[in-house]
């Protein structure tokens, strides 16, 4: 399927971004070997940049961050085993149930404002050591909250859960879909949020505006067994230094910048908590993603985007009520500012 044809600002995801020029010719530039052997330069160098990053011993390249995910859950864990998320996390409700299918393992959910719990919520949610009962095994932490809106883990908040995994001998792993924008927001460098983690991974095409890829970090050992499962999952790669490339140009040039789509977000939700009808989700917009609900439109939200989208403006719809909008590296001011006024428009023609 491809994009409409007039469809010209695309909010539905920061994933919709495009690479530029320059980081085109990066790619076209990349020098490359057999990443199956561990032989392409850029992937090896993206890898080490990485593990660096975010604290971490060593790292792997992988096609996408549901496979990072996956990676990590399966080496983490045996089937049968539990792990323990907030409600909203993305491995409960945007992985095709991965964890069920790839490890045989259950997700035990803790209801949580923002998709952000506590160490207390922890203790609650591990099970009693029982032969009929699921084996406490993963804490996985979202950072940021995607259905939280994009909210930020503060260190505080991450050090009460590393701490209660810790006394009970489970494994913390981080979804770092947008670990990036919580960088950025919080001023927290990615090694201080990485080190409390067993496991944690960088995206690559949401914030930082690559096409395609994520990075898993951990420890040596960890690392070793993740790429037994990377090859099972078929996540092998060749001259995968074309792509590894748009990660390294993307860390030296893109990451300052993304303090320019948290302030686009803020704005689109001041511009929008105006339109009849249309209340923010949350409160507080702190990196790029904004919720809000039009039930008091008297529209659905699968209208508004059906009408906002004959206009060439696109916004997902979440709920029959509840929608989302994704600022990105390919959304300007202006653009913002269009969208706004293109969505109250559609309201008042209803």
């Amino acid at each position: 399927m491809s994009a409409p044809a007039n469809l010209r600002i695309d909010l539905i995801s920061d994933t919709a971004t495009h690479p530029t020029p320059a980081m085109r010719k990066a790619m076209a530039d990349a020098e490359v070997g057999d990443e199956q052997r561990g032989e392409d330069p850029s992937v090896n160098a993206l890898n080490e940049r990485v593990a660096g990053l975010l604290g971490q011993e060593a790292a792997i390249f992988l096609p996408s961050g549901t496979m990072c995910n996956q990676v990590a859950i399966a080496t983490h864990c045996s089937q049968g085993d539990e792990i323990i998320a907030a409600s909203a996390a993305h491995i409960i409700g945007s992985e095709g149930a991965g964890a069920a299918v790839f490890a045989g393992c259950f997700v035990r959910s803790i209801p949580c404002e923002r998709g952000i719990f506590s160490g207390e919520d922890v203790h609650a949610a591990v099970r009693a050591k029982k032969d009929k009962s699921p084996r406490s095994r993963l804490v996985e932490v979202e950072q940021t909250s995607n259905r939280g809106g994009g909210s930020v883990w503060r260190m505080d908040e991450i050090n009460s859960v590393a701490e209660a995994t810790r006394v009970h001998g489970l494994a913390l792993h981080m979804d770092g879909a947008r670990l990036m924008n919580a960088v950025v927001a919080s001023g927290v460098p990615g090694e201080q949020f990485g080190r409390p983690f067993d496991s944690i991974w960088l995206d690559l095409s949401k914030a930082l505006g690559c096409p395609v890829g994520g990075v898993l970090a951990g420890s040596k050992g960890f690392i070793e067994e993740a790429n037994v499962w990377k090859h099972r999952f078929g996540g092998a790669m060749r001259q995968a230094g074309i792509i590894a490339a748009a990660g390294l140009y993307a860390l030296d040039y893109h990451v300052e910048r993304i303090a320019e789509d948290h302030e686009h977000a803020k704005l689109f939700a001041e511009r929008i908590s105006g339109v009849p009808g249309i209340t923010l989700v949350f409160d507080t917009v702190e990196t790029n993603i904004v919720f809000f609900d039009v039930r008091g439109t008297g529209l659905s939200a699968a209208n508004i985007s059906e009408r906002l989208l004959a206009r060439g403006v696109r916004i997902g719809s979440e709920s029959e009520t509840r929608m989302r909008a994704v600022t990105h590296l390919d959304v300007t001011e202006q653009d913002v500012e269009e969208v706004a006024e293109a969505l109250g428009a559609v309201i008042c023609e209803k």
